[in-house]
């Protein structure tokens, strides 16, 4: 068993879940498959960012960008308009078709929102894609050139990016049952950057590890569907999120994993809110940076 999977939060829901999930789809669900998507998609920048600086662009949910002087790389994919009966609330940041040349294509895991096979079948890159250990049967048929299936805390220097993958407090499993596969989040250097991309997690004192290992110019965290309609612990909430950020002692954090999909029972403003709120009480507001979907923000 992997250090991840004992980490693993379990998949059965916690007391209380029947008014949740009332609740859920009483006030997000509904209403927001009558709701007009906000946003439209911008024009990527192709070119890359200047000497030493490195250019990300949240396209939405857990999917960004991430272009290096000499590489770039795209983390969790989807361009899904629903998933099953939840609606997409903002167009991507970038078009699907817009994509300027990647590198290599990262996953963090395997739920639906992350590893968005339509998306992946679209999607070309040179070295191919990262994926936990478990989960190169779910994308041997999408064409890419390599598949790079990681072990938590493996170290690998592909096509002359260092990866590493780091622990997170999540589970990985798509179906159910298939409860083998791993799950984390990616370290990517490459140059004088090193970007972390959480993945999915809850708060837990791994992130204190990820940052003694590793110096980070840029972290990115979820902050959303912490009020899970399951009751599992699963998610960060905005406040844990910085707690995450400042035991990392990142030198930036931006947020992801809110805005995009109503997966929690949380009002769909509130993450971003309350993000904002802690982060001035914590003297962090400088430091916290907030795109908009497909905003390039070189640092």
């Amino acid at each position: 068993m992997s250090s991840s999977q004992e980490r693993n939060s379990g998949l059965r829901p916690k007391k209380g879940w029947p008014e949740r999930n009332y609740r859920f789809w009483r006030h997000r669900i509904i209403p927001q498959i009558f709701k007009k998507r906000a946003g439209e998609s911008r024009s990527p920048i192709h070119t890359p960012p200047a000497e030493g600086k490195v250019r990300a662009t949240w396209i939405g949910h857990a999917t960004f960008l991430v272009q290096f002087e000499d590489h770039a790389v795209i983390f969790d994919p989807n361009w899904a308009n629903w998933h099953g009966p939840v609606k997409r609330q903002t167009e991507p940041g970038l078009r699907l078709r817009d994509l300027p040349d990647l590198d290599l294509v990262l996953v963090s895991h395997a739920h639906f929102d992350h590893l968005h096979k339509p998306s992946l079948r679209v999607i070309g890159s040179k070295e191919g894609v990262v994926v936990p250990q478990g989960s190169r049967g779910l994308v041997k048929w999408l064409k890419f050139s390599q598949i790079h299936e990681m072990k938590i805390w493996e170290e690998r220097e592909i096509g002359g990016i260092r990866i590493v993958h780091t622990p997170s407090h999540h589970w990985g499993a798509r179906y159910g049952a298939d409860t083998h596969r791993d799950y984390g989040g990616f370290i990517v250097h490459s140059g004088e950057r090193n970007i972390f991309h959480a993945g999915d997690s809850a708060y837990f004192d791994g992130f204190k590890e990820i940052g003694q290992r590793e110096k980070i110019c840029l972290a990115i965290l979820p902050i959303g569907a912490y009020e899970a309609p399951s009751g599992r612990d699963v998610h960060m909430n905005p406040e844990e999120a910085l707690q995450a950020f400042e035991d990392l002692g990142a030198d930036l954090m931006m947020p992801m994993h809110y805005g995009t999909f109503p997966l929690g029972n949380e009002h769909p403003d509130e993450p971003i809110e309350r993000l904002l709120i802690e982060a001035k009480k914590r003297g962090l507001e400088e430091r916290v940076i907030v795109p908009q979907p497909g905003e390039a923000l070189e640092i």
